[in-house]
């Protein structure tokens, strides 16, 4: 089955596509995942085989090389170690090359029959029968595993779990799951880069070619989604029905709060997501007891003979796609850089090139403030699009109910692919201040007429017909929502939207009047508050560390004094992370994700992660803990009566002054003191910290005790180049 072009998937409004036929035969899928695969162990290799297939090869990873090959037949001389649920992939760092195996994986709930899983507990096996050891190699592995343990993975060994129903019904069901997988979302894509090669006939890794494809490896390779799943059965106005909700976090640009901002040349954007919200009615297969491979095409079961209908509608959040930073200096607010949009554009224009390929006509939602230190992002997101416009014009509407004002850029005329895009700016901030969260309300009256233009996916699993699929009505445009994080504000225009969509849908299908809401159904809209307002601390806390901000109106439509009170504490627990213990995680997404390769040169000498900062620097805080413990016992111990107090007196007035000094050192030069990324820095921090040593080591009393060797961030300078031509403006 091929797939349509995508100028017949994306240009016609949803009532313009006339019903087409999928056939998508479950039973008779191949190259699906194992369900279950036992490992064997030898000294000199790794075997997987599934014992439900007895009749497949066995995968073989040579120990300690890391060769693949396959092995038809029974392999001697191994024993059997554990049982595992998958595969995420291989590794190499340092010292030594690792296979990551799923060892504990938990149930989520069935998605038309098919069983969703998330990952519970991984397994490093090391390819030396000896592992070893440096400081380096311990500080990879320690990052790898706390990201692993920390991350939201799902899988399902049956359902693409990474591409949303509309795409899935364009593609074509006998293809191997990894194949058919969202490259933007399949989360374990780096790491299983050495199976896809070993599958497509490339070198394994080490110089060994596998000599022809390898169809045989396509069960052992499962590919993994990093965000947020979850499926409730429900009903509204007694009609039972599935709600799911899927978000998918990209792997492209994947990194933390402060240290992934912005876009970069490869049109990749920071944060970016994809949310689905999607019903199922008359889900017979993931209701009944059968599991996977039983009353699939929902032709058996209560509702027999009845349509299966799935509904979806997708949203997307990713960040301004220009150049910009915001660097931590300990202050609450960090030091925000916006670099010269003309030269965003190449890479402004690979982000939308793919986004109108892929959903179509993009309503660019900016919530961002208009005034103080957000409005150069503002600013220039506006001229960004407005290059990206062949001959833009902006019209300001002043709204009958506020004096802010939307601010609306669409082409004068369409020419080009990029007058798909249509901008729209919310002051989000203003219009909902004094806890006026009801007048965000005024942003989905804009978007109204064209979220009912472009519509939602509708698609029927048709009765009798081995799960062939009818598609009934497509999505063709998509609503792109940012903020400065992509999170808080983000997360209430997200579900304002999923609200009013799932309405319309329950309208077209007649379940409600028109004029009706979901909202009335209180015991559903108790759920979608809630699911939704788990979306918004998954997403924040992959990003941010914390939970989302202004959950309290998602979860019950107020803002309260208990949501304010968690809103403050989520702030300052992000504002320790994201100066103090973003810096590993983003060396974790950097090497999960290849974008830093481990180099096995010099091993034992590199102590890549050792502080290099001069000593004066580090021992500060060092002296500022040290003098502040002594304040604290001095003046809660009690003393004798005929003891002599001003010598103590003048201690804590000494430890008191130097604290006060050490404190004020740190304050004034806190970029010394943020807890960089160590692998890959990017050049507006090495900049950054370069320019503050610089100005302690010329400082006339503390530049003598500084000195002007400084090895951290020498090695980098070279990256200062790439910014080179690009105006900064701050």
């Amino acid at each position: 089955m091929t797939k349509p072009p995508d100028s017949y998937r994306q240009a016609q409004l949803p009532d313009a596509h006339p019903p087409r036929l999928f056939a998508i035969n479950y039973s008779t899928m191949n190259g699906l995942p194992y369900r279950d695969i036992n490992v064997h162990s030898s000294p000199s290799h790794y075997a997987f085989s599934s014992p439900s297939s007895p009749s497949a090869p066995t995968l073989v990873v040579d120990r300690p090389s890391g060769d693949l090959r396959l092995h038809h037949g029974k392999l001697l001389g191994s024993k059997r170690v554990s049982s595992i649920a998958g595969i995420l992939g291989m590794i190499k760092l340092r010292l030594d090359k690792y296979i990551i195996v799923i060892t504990k994986a938990q149930p989520m709930g069935r998605i038309k029959g098919h069983m969703m899983y998330r990952v519970v507990a991984t397994e490093f096996l090391s390819l030396r029968e000896k592992p070893l050891h440096d400081p380096d190699e311990d500080n990879y592995l320690g990052l790898l595993k706390t990201l692993i343990k920390t991350s939201p993975l799902f899988f399902s060994y049956s359902f693409d779990i990474t591409n949303t129903f509309q795409r899935q019904a364009h593609l074509d069901p006998s293809t191997p799951l990894w194949k058919r997988a969202d490259d933007r979302f399949y989360w374990n894509r780096f790491v299983s880069s050495d199976l896809i090669d070993f599958r497509g006939g490339l070198s394994s890794g080490y110089g060994r070619n596998a000599g022809g494809h390898q169809p045989g490896v396509d069960p052992y390779i499962l590919p993994v989604m990093y965000g947020m799943l979850e499926i409730k059965n429900t009903s509204i106005k007694g009609t039972p029905l599935t709600f799911i909700l899927i978000t998918r976090r990209s792997r492209l640009k994947a990194g933390t709060r402060y240290f992934s901002r912005g876009i970069d040349e490869n049109g990749n954007v920071s944060n970016f997501n994809e949310t689905e919200q999607t019903i199922i009615l008359n889900d017979n297969a993931s209701g009944g007891p059968g599991g996977f491979g039983s009353n699939q095409n929902g032709a058996a079961g209560g509702n027999a003979g009845k349509e299966t209908q799935v509904l979806a509608y997708v949203q997307t959040r990713g960040s301004v796609p220009v150049y910009w930073a915001e660097i931590n200096t300990l202050k609450y607010t960090p030091k925000l850089q916006v670099r010269g949009v003309e030269n965003a554009l190449p890479a402004a224009k690979k982000h939308f090139a793919e986004q109108i390929r892929l959903y179509g006509d993009n309503w660019m939602v900016n919530l961002v403030n208009q005034k103080g230190r957000e409005q150069r992002v503002k600013e220039a997101y506006e001229q960004i699009v407005n290059l990206l416009h062949t001959s833009p014009s902006e019209n300001v509407q002043g709204d009958r109910i506020t004096s802010e004002k939307f601010h609306i850029i669409d082409p004068a005329n369409a020419q080009t692919v990029y007058d798909r895009l249509h901008y729209i700016y919310f002051d989000f901030h203003n219009e909902t201040k004094g806890l006026r969260w009801d007048r965000a309300k005024l942003l989905m009256n804009q978007l109204e007429p064209h979220v009912l233009k472009h519509g939602y996916f509708c698609g029927v699993d048709m009765p009798g017909d081995a799960g062939g699929v009818e598609v009934r009505r497509h999505q063709t445009a998509v609503v792109r929502t940012n903020c400065m994080d992509c999170l808080d504000r983000t997360n209430v225009v997200q579900s304002m939207l999923g609200r009013y969509v799932l309405s319309r849908m329950l309208i077209d299908l007649g379940l409600l009047h028109e004029g009706d809401s979901a909202e009335e159904d209180r015991a559903f809209e108790f759920l979608f508050r809630n699911v939704w307002a788990d979306n918004a601390d998954v997403v924040s806390k992959s990003y941010s560390g914390t939970g989302a901000l202004k959950t309290d109106f998602t979860r019950l439509g107020i803002r309260t004094k208990a949501g304010a009170l968690q809103d403050l504490n989520n702030s300052v627990t992000r504002y320790w992370l994201n100066n103090f213990r973003d810096g590993p995680r983003q060396d974790a997404f950097d090497l999960w994700t290849g974008n830093y390769l481990p180099s096995d040169a010099g091993i034992g000498g590199q102590l890549l992660f050792a502080d290099r900062r001069p000593l004066f620097i580090q021992s500060i805080p060092y002296l500022l803990t040290a003098n502040i413990f002594f304040i604290l016992v001095g003046s809660l111990t009690r003393r004798a009566p005929d003891a002599t107090v001003w010598p103590l007196r003048l201690l804590l007035l000494l430890s008191l002054v130097t604290a006060g000094l050490c404190a004020n050192f740190m304050w004034s030069h806190g970029t010394l003191y943020v807890n960089w990324p160590k692998l890959n820095r990017q050049p507006p921090q090495i900049e950054a910290f370069q320019e503050t040593l610089s100005k302690v080591s010329t400082h006339s009393v503390v530049g003598p005790l500084v000195g002007t060797r400084h090895e951290r961030g020498k090695s980098d300078a070279r990256l200062l180049g790439l910014e080179e031509g690009k105006k900064r403006i701050e």
